[in-house]
């Protein structure tokens, strides 16, 4: 009896878990626009250099905010707004992150923040796109294309919450934004690899 009575309540709890792990799509065909808001707790802002060519140079922007206006009809017309406080630098170097933040590099205190600004979408397959924004970092603004790939979305399992996410990447050359010291020995080109999941307000 207790054998049977187990396997019952197994079968039961995988019959629910089913309908609510299916709430989620990783086919962008069936999504709903809206507003969203970052969900600050799952994204992450990673940026990678060469060092002299002999290792990459890792660290992450730990303060952020987003804004995405997404129009599921015509994602096209999507758009996306995007804040970084330049003070949540960290590369689990101490004495790096100073020198980072000094007027030899980003100079946070003329500077304090950074910004992106989606200026048109490119829809480049069914679940993948190109991002094209203008880049404003160090008093510089330049354009920055953000290889961007649809995770899944829909109705999350725990929150309850109608959500969205992606993975990006983009390339951007710290000399174009006046943030040339070291350069290239310290790699000029640095790669920014992006995740996000956003809630609907």
């Amino acid at each position: 009896m207790k054998l049977g009575t187990a396997a019952l309540l197994a079968t039961l709890v995988a019959a629910t878990a089913i309908p609510a792990q299916a709430q989620l799509s990783p086919e962008a065909e069936k999504l709903e626009g809206g507003q969203f808001a970052l969900d600050k707790t799952h994204a992450k802002i990673i940026f990678s250099y060469s060092h002299f060519g002999v290792s990459t140079s890792y660290g992450q922007f730990t303060d952020f905010d987003a804004k995405l206006d997404f129009d599921a009809k015509a994602p096209a017309k999507s758009s996306l707004d995007v804040t970084i406080n330049m003070d949540g630098i960290n590369t689990n170097v101490a004495k790096l992150d100073a020198h980072l933040k000094a007027p030899d590099f980003f100079d946070v205190a003329k500077f304090p923040t950074a910004s992106f600004k989606s200026t048109a979408i490119t829809v480049t397959g069914p679940n993948s796109g190109k991002i094209t924004g203008d880049l404003t970092l160090h008093g510089v603004t330049r354009p920055v294309v953000l290889d961007t790939t649809f995770n899944a979305g829909g109705v999350h399992p725990m929150s309850k919450k109608y959500v969205i996410g992606f993975n990006a990447q983009g390339k951007v050359k710290r000399t174009d934004f006046g943030i040339g010291l070291y350069a290239p020995n310290v790699g000029d080109e640095v790669t920014l690899t992006i995740s996000s999941e956003f809630i609907r307000q």
